[in-house]
């Protein structure tokens, strides 16, 4: 059974319920009952109870694209958002969080000790979300590297972007600042941008400018 952080699980063979709050190794987890007690627990021998179940592919599929005036097409807004577990405050989940008008195809690998795992590859809507990742909070030192390569897609009259590449590992400075409301997620966290906003042309400026 595939079980990942932020999942509900009860053990087989004691009568004991919690989420999942570490992954030790290939074979073992950390279960956190209600008394807050992380117990260590082979991963065959808890069965899930509920949760979020992926497809066989892992992969989210492609949906229809509405059609956007130019007007209101926006052309910004990609961000890396990272939230904590709703039950767990142990466990951490980052989702991209796509604000533009683009659909964005997704490449996620993580990197760690020169050993790479693909953790992500899909699209992500225009205007929505998608999970990635998830880690354990308390071990922010030994998070891997993102490697995310992003696509820009539209089926309007937009000129294509270059795509979007973040290499990057993630510090506790990163989460020093203070949390904000994330719209599309219903909840605070914190925000990291990954495209950079246009620059526009101040035009006083530009001719104050010529005068000096």
């Amino acid at each position: 059974m595939q079980v990942k952080l932020g999942d509900f699980v009860r053990f087989v063979d004691e009568n004991i319920e919690g989420y999942i709050t570490r992954i030790i190794d290939k074979d073992t987890i950390g279960v956190t009952d209600s008394n807050d007690f992380e117990i260590p627990v082979m991963a065959s021998k808890v069965t899930l109870v509920h949760g979020d179940v992926p497809d066989e592919s892992g992969i989210v599929k492609n949906r229809p694209e509405q059609p956007v005036a130019e007007a209101e097409f926006v052309h910004e807004g990609i961000y890396l958002a990272l939230v904590s577990d709703q039950h767990s405050q142990a466990v951490a989940h980052f989702h991209l969080v796509n604000d533009s008008s683009y659909q964005l195809l997704l490449s996620f690998t993580t990197e760690k000790g020169q050993h790479y795992k693909g953790e992500f590859a899909g699209l992500v809507p225009a205007h929505k979300s998608a999970r990635i990742f998830s880690a354990n909070m308390g071990d922010i030192q030994l998070w891997p590297k993102f490697r995310m390569e992003i696509l820009y897609h539209s089926t309007a009259d937009q000129e294509p972007k270059e795509p979007l590449v973040f290499h990057q590992s993630l510090k506790g400075k990163d989460l020093s600042v203070a949390k904000v409301d994330i719209a599309q997620l219903k909840q605070k966290g914190w925000l990291i941008r990954l495209d950079s906003p246009a620059t526009g042309i101040d035009a006083e400026k530009l001719k104050a400018s010529f005068f000096k």
